[in-house]
């Protein structure tokens, strides 16, 4: 049941209506939405967060406010407001976390870091292919508060996909978090599939043949973008397993299964990022393996063509001594027999090389 109803949140949350966009959201320039949901339906109206935490806590409902790259002045209203502990404001304004989970009295500040996969016709020494930021998420007894850096990972086709599901979004700010997590997590697995094509397009170059081969750069800057992905997805394991089986107070028991599933999911994930990176690690040694047998195979025809042209350089040399007392010089067929010693030597030579494959 828990997997069926993930199943059915991601299918819904991936429609392209972005309601977090600035033309839906007249309330400043950081906060690009205020909602209050009440047993699962949204209210309607535009609220100021004063007005829709009281109104939440009047229906016993609860307010989810979406901010993005909030300025110091912009957040601190908010943080008075809702009583949120400095050390996690700092680091909600500032991002550049590490994905954690932590407890402040009954207020839950999650961080979650975002990826994008980054299309490109085709993969380059210099290409950037995983693009990340960072997404934070305080949830309380009747509030949400999510704050995005980073130009992606809109949470407003997520917000719109909760909506149709009120059972669900009636569980409060916990389903919140869950859906947040579960589409976070999902957002992995796309990248990591199309990274896998990036990996088997660099495989195949390297292995194929009668062409060139593959670019240890592109290996190179493939490694590097897998590393920004592997940090993104595997320090995540830890607070969900928190989430999952030592929940906080804060967190409802009701959606406590429901992380499980996002756990499993992240456990795939981390999986094939390690996977990947022994798989590059091998291709990159593959390819320089390569390109030592083929230096090897250039230093050997340059030492074959050497030995050949050492026996005219030794003949030739010998009789440009100009000695008075030098056999054979008054020959008539001398020259010639000389130049057919020196043919003959030669093709020997290179038979005997390319009988042994050096030619």
């Amino acid at each position: 049941m828990i997997s069926n109803l993930s199943r059915a949140v991601r299918r819904a949350y991936r429609r392209t209506v972005d309601l977090s966009h600035p033309a839906r959201s007249p309330l400043g320039s950081a906060v690009v939405n205020c909602v209050v949901y009440r047993e699962g339906g949204r209210q309607p109206g535009d609220w100021a967060p004063a007005e829709a935490i009281r109104r939440a806590r009047k229906g016993r409902g609860f307010v989810w406010i979406g901010l993005h790259e909030p300025t110091d002045e912009e957040f601190a209203g908010l943080a008075k407001l809702f009583g949120l502990h400095p050390l996690a404001v700092e680091d909600a304004v500032h991002a550049h976390q590490r994905p954690k989970v932590e407890r402040y009295d009954d207020t839950l500040f999650a961080v979650f870091k975002t990826v994008r996969y980054v299309e490109h016709e085709r993969l380059t020494a210099t290409s950037e292919v995983v693009d990340t930021g960072e997404l934070m998420v305080f949830i309380g007894r009747d509030f949400v508060i999510t704050i995005r850096h980073g130009s992606h990972g809109s949470l407003g086709p997520l917000r719109e996909a909760l909506e149709s599901l009120p059972e669900q979004l009636a569980k409060g700010p916990s389903a919140v978090l869950h859906a947040i997590a579960d589409h976070v997590v999902d957002d992995y697995l796309e990248v990591t599939d199309a990274v896998q094509n990036d990996i088997e397009a660099v495989e195949t170059a390297v292995f194929a043949e009668h062409t060139a081969r593959g670019d240890a750069g592109q290996i190179y800057q493939l490694k590097r973008e897998l590393l920004e992905l592997k940090r993104a997805v595997v320090p995540l394991a830890r607070p969900l397993q928190i989430l999952a089986h030592e929940p906080p107070a804060a967190l409802s028991p009701d959606i406590q299964p429901y992380f499980r599933d996002v756990a499993d999911h992240l456990a795939r994930v981390t999986e094939q990022v390690n996977a990947f990176d022994g798989l590059l690690d091998s291709i990159l040694q593959a390819h320089l393996a390569q390109v030592t047998v083929a230096q090897n195979e250039d230093m050997r025809k340059i030492t074959a063509w050497a030995a050949i042209v050492a026996v005219p350089t030794m003949i030739c040399g010998l009789y440009g001594m100009n000695f008075d007392h030098m056999p054979e010089l008054r020959w008539t067929y001398g020259y010639p027999l000389v130049l057919g010693v020196i043919a003959t030597l030669c093709l020997v030579i290179h038979r005997g090389f390319r009988r042994n494959g050096w030619l």
